[in-house]
């Protein structure tokens, strides 16, 4: 192996490798449990960002664990067509070109999103295959596929066969850049500082006036009445009569309707039943006209009057200075109101009156109700993430779903010129299915996004075709996201799949938050905070990138993107080369067949195969509930410091040494652990772990496909654990003490060891040799019957009392001083355990082995504390 990991050189070989040789297609073990993960697509819109790295790398943890433990692991892949926002990128490179897409027309302009299309998804490609992502490319799909757009159209039909999708004139969120309906939850309220405009309608027999209070004062062109509470006393009397509706004097009704609060404002509101979602239901039960001021540009129309031609806050200016001028504008007050904005291109929306396609919801939430409370829902990580679904979906509104657009699936209805009617068919119709006419034109619109991206569980696996894929793999184990999508994405595949499959598209959901920056800021364009996955995997690799951001996450919160984490892990990497590179040059002779672990081991093989059996299970289950950051903690620790720390450290004794024989038995434990150790950190370090362990003895083709490891019960030595802690506690407490005195480890000192039992002096004698070599000793003397030397360093272990003489090199005063110190830490911590045994509450509600470990603790302090204080009197004395 080289001196140094080369992360490039072995990123850039193994990926090529693994595809090449087609590790992660899935179906290769047909007889094996299926285990199914169906990426959640990104938006061919550009590159992926740091986020979408978080998400995949977990999917990746999960699968490269599963595929080890033998499952038939399919990590599909796939990309989403993205309509506006792809269509929104596509136009903008269009505008800067001098052309806009009505310069091409639809099918020119369709083609040039195409090519945007080819590109972004090989860079997306590009970038998978940079993060190390094991990915079956076998099954890629696309949400504009053939075989996608099949199921799309499936679904629409039936849902309009069985009454679900209708198409009707409502009020919906218009964005007048995009020029586009939107849905409820692709609308961005955002507070912003307006104004509160108090305008007076007087009535038209001249016997009255009524006030009313509007944040948007250009839609009172569209007035078509004003509403007053029925039993309103102010106004009472006036209902009937009519207002002249200033700068465009036209007479509108003041009509009585419950929807008015009285205590609220003036008590009267202006109603406005084509720009106001409120207002076009009380337009619809006062049969009051709707009047469109505006275009879908939001430039004001020929109903605008005056003001035709003027942009919508243009016109709103000059109304202002006009109803000024007439003296009917009362008064401007300051006002904070929440504007929604669209999520897409950020202009202001506009509750805007339109004829669109709709899904009615409610019968269709109420089976995903219905599942979810009787258990055979799905289950949310964390799972306070299934009240936030519940909440949505119990009060969920019919979802508009056509779209303004290009890009995107077209709606399967074609609009009959002769007789008026609609057909809607799975197959493009030639004839009008009512008056068989074939003046027909299919509708214009395509549909939103999410209404093939809600059906990516399944239709990705082939369905409504009953596909192999489909019979094996289908429903899916589970979905990671993010939980900014639980209403746009989550809710709609779990809707869906309940109708068309009659099954839950997964049985988990884990829900990760947002990565954002050192600060906690949200990453965006405007802050310029944002995180190339690429430049990280370029300046420290990316399994340092993927460690950093897997272990750095808790489920459903969100994390802090730090660069000096990354470089911790690169660190990290570098400890399990180095010491892998170690430990190959001790192993030149040694192969897969060599290893032997039967016989007899000593403690410290023996210790760490016990802390091997306790990563392994605990790193299992961890990985199982889905806690990586835990599971990050468990493997740095056993690996930084067991292994390389100690063990590695321990086993030069053995491999140095003149015994054969424990040199093969610590050349076997040495290859195993590594071996086990680079199965545990591959999900997580696929480049590494595949660089070392095929370096390492070994069988099989690829550290992929090697068997996970499983807890051994004949690995099990708690009587090694026992004693390596009191080596260890040892050579720790001779380092400090040396350390302390500024003593270094070269210098040879003398070691006393008063063991406070003989079993604790047999340990020690048995293991003296660990002492002589990492205390660096000249002199060791190991007995119960030792005397303290006047002048010496002090210890005090668990077991045992640990004396330096250091006659010429240690300051009485200085150590009379750090044992006082130490003393006062040991009676605060004697203090401390006995004030908790001493709580009622306490004990009586934690388990008894908690109790028991407290009690254990307090005689440990209390036994050290004893010791010390005993020191400090023979110092002083």
């Amino acid at each position: 192996m080289p001196t140094t990991y080369d992360p490039k050189e072995a990123e850039r070989k193994w990926y090529d490798y693994w595809i090449k040789n087609e590790f992660f297609k899935a179906g290769n073990r047909p007889d094996a449990e299926p285990y199914t993960i169906v990426i959640p697509p990104p938006n061919v819109t550009g590159m992926l960002h740091i986020g979408h790295a978080l998400d995949f790398t977990l999917q990746d943890i999960l699968v490269r664990t599963k595929r080890m433990q033998g499952y038939d692991t399919l990590w599909l892949p796939g990309s989403d067509h993205a309509g506006i926002a792809t269509q929104t990128k596509v136009e903008q490179k269009l505008r800067e070109e001098g052309q806009s897409r009505y310069d091409l027309g639809r099918e020119k302009f369709l083609e040039k999103v195409w090519e945007w299309k080819e590109h972004y998804a090989g860079t997306i490609r590009e970038q998978w295959a940079k993060m190390g992502f094991s990915l079956d490319y076998s099954r890629e799909r696309f949400t504009l596929d053939e075989g996608l757009s099949k199921a799309v159209r499936e679904v629409f039909v039936s849902l309009y066969e069985k009454g679900l999708i209708y198409r009707g004139n409502y009020i919906i969120n218009w964005d007048p850049a995009a020029r586009t309906a939107l849905s409820d939850i692709e609308v961005e309220y955002k507070e912003v500082q307006g104004n509160l405009y108090h305008l007076e309608y007087k009535t038209t027999d001249g016997t009255g006036s009524i006030v009313v209070a509007t944040t948007r004062p250009e839609t009172m062109l569209g007035d078509t009445a004003v509403a007053v509470h029925p039993e309103d006393e102010r106004y009472k009397h006036l209902i009937g009569k009519m207002l002249l509706l200033p700068v465009v004097n036209r007479e509108i009704p003041i009509i009585g309707d419950e929807y008015v609060e009285k205590e609220f404002g003036t008590g009267a509101v202006k109603i406005t039943p084509a720009h106001d979602p409120n207002d076009f239901e009380v337009g619809k039960r006062h049969d009051l006209p709707q009047v469109l001021v505006m275009d879908e540009s939001g430039t004001m129309n020929a109903n605008a009057g005056p003001y035709q031609g003027l942009d919508r806050f243009d016109c709103r200016k000059k109304l202002v200075s006009d109803l000024k001028e007439q003296g009917v504008l009362l008064k401007i007050e300051e006002h904070v109101h929440q504007v929604g904005h669209s999520e897409r291109s950020g202009a202001v929306i506009e509750p805007y009156l339109s004829t669109q396609w709709f899904v009615k919801m409610q019968p269709l939430a109420d089976k995903a109700i219905e599942a979810q409370k009787s258990g055979k829902g799905v289950n949310f990580v964390p799972d306070r993430f299934e009240r936030t679904y519940l909440n949505w979906i119990e009060n969920v509104r019919d979802w508009c779903i056509s779209r303004q657009l290009w890009w995107g699936h077209r709606i399967p209805a074609w609009h009959c010129s002769d007789c008026g009617q609609v057909t809607v068919s799975r197959e493009d119709a030639a004839v009008c299915s009512h008056c068989q006419s074939a003046n027909i034109n299919q509708d214009n619109d395509v549909l939103d996004t999410w209404f093939s991206s809600g059906l990516w569980p399944f239709s990705t696996l082939g369905w409504p075709e009953k596909t192999a894929d489909l019979q094996r793999f289908y429903p899916t184990n589970v979905l990671v996201t993010g939980y900014d999508i639980i209403y746009f994405w989550v809710a709609r595949m779990i809707f869906t799949a309940l109708e068309f499959t009659e099954q839950i598209p997964f049985k988990d959901v884990l829900m990760h938050g947002l990565v954002r920056d050192s600060e906690g800021r949200k990453m965006s364009k405007s802050l310029g905070n944002g995180v190339d996955p690429l430049e990280v995997i370029e300046k420290y690799g990316a399994d340092a990138m993927r460690y950093m951001i897997s272990t750095s996450s808790t489920p459903g919160q969100d994390l802090r993107f730090r660069w000096e984490r990354v470089e911790q892990a690169r660190n990290f990497a570098n400890k399990i080369w180095n010491a892998s590179r170690f430990a190959l040059m001790n192993l030149t002779d040694v192969t897969a067949a060599d290893i032997d672990l039967s016989g007899k081991l000593g403690t410290a093989d023996r210790w760490i195969l016990h802390r091997l059996n306790e990563t392994v299970r605990e790193v299992t289950r961890l990985i199982d509930s889905y806690e990586f950051g835990e599971t990050g903690r468990l493997l740095y620790n056993f690996i930084w410091d067991d292994l390389c720390d100690w063990y590695i450290e321990f086993s030069k004794l053995s491999l140095y040494g003149t015994d054969t024989e424990a040199k093969k038995k610590t050349q076997s434990v040495l290859a195993y652990v590594l071996d086990q150790t680079q199965r545990l950190i591959h999900p997580f370090m696929p480049f590494i772990s595949e660089e070392i362990w095929q370096h390492l003895p070994h069988e099989g083709e690829t550290i992929t496909l090697a068997p996970w490891p499983k807890e051994n019960p004949d690995f099990a030595a708690p009587d090694a654990v026992r004693e390596m802690e009191l080596l260890m506690d040892a050579i720790r407490s001779v380092r400090n003490i040396r350390a302390e005195v500024n003593v270094p480890m070269s210098k040879k000192i003398e070691l006393l060891v008063k063991p406070a039992s003989a079993e604790t002096q047999a340990i020690l004698r048995s293991n003296e040799e660990y002492l002589r070599r990492f205390c660096n000793t000249s002199l060791l003397e190991i007995d119960t019957e030792l005397s303290a030397p006047e002048k010496a360093m002090t210890a005090v272990v668990t077991g045992a009392e640990l004396y330096l003489p250091l006659a010429g090199l240690i300051d009485i005063t200085q150590e009379l001083a750090r044992l006082d110190k130490e003393l006062q830490t040991l009676h605060g911590e004697v203090a401390r355990i006995e004030k908790k045994l001493a709580n009622e509450g306490f004990v009586a509600k934690a388990p008894a082995k908690v109790i028991e470990e407290e009690k254990a603790k307090l005689a440990d302090y209390a036994d050290k504390r004893d010791k010390v204080i005993a020191r400090l009197a023979e110092l002083k004395g």
